[in-house]
């Protein structure tokens, strides 16, 4: 009966230490999932608050270039009868304009960075030098 003892002590020491990674991977993954949803979610509420913005601007631009237009029209020294001057001096404006604007969106979709979950990445190291230390014990 003695001689059962210490095995019985080391399998039962084993299954508590298989039994508390497990857990401590199990809240890792957890961390990093409700680390990643928080950044997701700001991200979403960034985008829908965005697409709003878009939208009132874009219609405001509307009766902004249709003004542009008829003014260019207007001070262009061109014959009455040829309005659409006006209409292609304005667009031409904007297709530079948004030439311009989508060489820096795509500039600034290059330079930006996926969300990573840093601090279960973090925590995971602390876990890890912990095991290593005690393991050099």
């Amino acid at each position: 009966m003695a001689a059962e003892s210490p095995t019985h002590d080391l399998a039962q020491t084993v299954q508590d230490i298989s039994e508390r990674v497990t857990l401590l991977v199990h809240e890792e993954i957890e961390l990093a999932k409700a680390e990643v949803t928080g950044k997701v979610t700001k991200l979403l509420r960034g985008i829908v608050v965005g697409l709003a913005a878009g939208l009132f601007v874009v219609v405001g631009l509307l009766f902004l270039l249709h003004g542009m237009a008829w003014l260019a029209w207007y001070a262009l020294p061109i014959g009455d009868d040829s309005i659409f001057w006006g209409f292609f001096l304005v667009a031409g404006l904007l297709f530079l304009l948004g030439g311009i604007a989508g060489y820096l969106a795509a500039k600034f979709f290059k330079d930006s960075t996926p969300p990573v979950p840093e601090m279960a990445i973090d925590e995971a190291g602390k876990i890890r030098k912990t095991l290593m230390r005690k393991k050099k014990k």
